[in-house]
C-alpha cells in the first residue's frame, strides 16, 4: 500500500458529532472526500441535511440524525440507526462543543454543567455507545476535538478549559484501555480558528480576539482547512502506530 493509499477511507463509516456547521461540517466533508460514508449528528436537522446532501454529491452515503450528546438514550438510539444502515462504525469524531465566556464567579452551576456535560461527558457517552461495536469489529479510530485551552488555562473560560483538559486525559486513558482492541484514540487541539464559534464568546469584549491573534507567532488565526489534514491522518491507516496523542495546531503559541 502506497503512502497516499493509506490516507484513503473507502468502505469506512464515520460518525461526526456537531456535524452540521463550522469545523464539524468541514470534517464530515473531508472524510467523505477521502472515501468514507458519513453520519452527522447535532441539534439542527436542516444544517445537517445540507451537509449530508453535499456528501452525497461526492458519491458517498450520508445520514443526518438529531442527537444530543448529553443524552445517552439518544446516542444509543442513533448508534442503532447507524448500525442498521451501515453495519459498522469505524471512525468516531467527538466534535460537539459549547463554551461559556464568563469569570468563574459569574458562571452559574447550570452553565458550568452545560459546558462539562457537552464537551467532556458527551465524548465519554459517545465512546461508551460506539466502543462495543469497534471492539467487535477488531478496531477503530476515535478522534476528540480538543483545544489549546485544554493544555493551558485562560481567564474567563474556566469551564471550557476544564472540559478540554479532561477530554485530553480521557483521550490518553482510553488510548491505553482500548489499545488491545486495535482502537486508536487521539485528539486534535486547535488554537483560535476562523469559525463563528471561536469568536462568539469574545464578542462582548472586542479587544480580546485582536490581542490573542497578535500574540500568535504566525500572527493569524487558523483556517478550518488547516485542521482537516490532521483529522484525516488520525482517521486513516496512515495512523496505524499513533495513539494517545494530543496534537496542537496553534500557529506556534504552545512553543512560547
Amino acid at each position: 500500500m502506497s503512502v497516499a493509499d493509506r490516507f484513503k477511507l473507502q468502505n469506512k463509516v464515520a460518525l461526526v458529532t456537531g456535524g452540521g456547521r463550522n469545523l464539524g461540517r468541514a470534517i464530515a466533508l473531508s472524510l467523505a472526500e477521502a472515501g468514507a460514508d458519513v453520519v452527522l449528528t447535532g441539534r439542527s436537522l436542516p444544517e445537517m441535511e445540507k451537509a449530508a446532501e453535499e456528501i452525497r454529491k461526492l458519491g458517498q452515503k450520508a445520514l443526518a440524525i438529531v442527537m444530543d450528546v448529553t443524552n445517552l438514550s439518544q446516542i444509543e438510539e442513533a448508534v442503532q440507526k447507524i448500525i442498521s444502515a451501515f453495519g459498522r462504525i469505524d471512525i468516531l469524531v467527538n466534535n460537539a462543543a459549547t463554551r461559556s465566556h464568563k469569570p468563574l464567579l459569574e458562571i452559574s452551576e447550570a452553565e458550568w454543567r452545560s459546558v462539562i456535560d457537552t464537551n467532556l461527558t458527551g465524548a465519554f457517552l459517545c465512546c461508551k455507545a460506539v466502543g462495543p461495536y469497534m471492539v467487535r469489529q477488531g478496531g477503530g479510530r476515535v478522534i476528540n476535538i480538543s483545544s489549546r485551552a485544554g493544555t493551558r488555562g485562560r481567564a474567563d473560560v474556566s469551564a471550557y478549559c476544564a472540559s478540554k483538559g479532561g477530554l485530553n486525559q480521557l483521550t490518553q486513558a482510553l488510548a491505553l484501555e482500548w489499545a488491545p482492541y486495535g482502537i486508536l484514540v487521539n485528539a486534535v487541539a486547535p488554537g483560535i480558528i476562523n469559525t463563528d464559534r471561536s469568536y462568539e464568546g469574545a464578542t462582548a469584549i472586542p479587544s480580546i480576539p485582536r490581542e490573542r491573534v497578535a500574540a500568535i507567532p504566525l500572527k493569524r488565526a487558523a483556517e478550518i482547512s488547516e485542521i482537516l489534514p490532521l483529522v484525516l491522518y488520525f482517521a486513516s491507516e496512515a495512523c496505524s502506530y499513533t495513539t494517545g496523542q494530543i496534537v496542537l495546531i496553534d500557529g506556534g503559541s504552545s512553543a512560547q
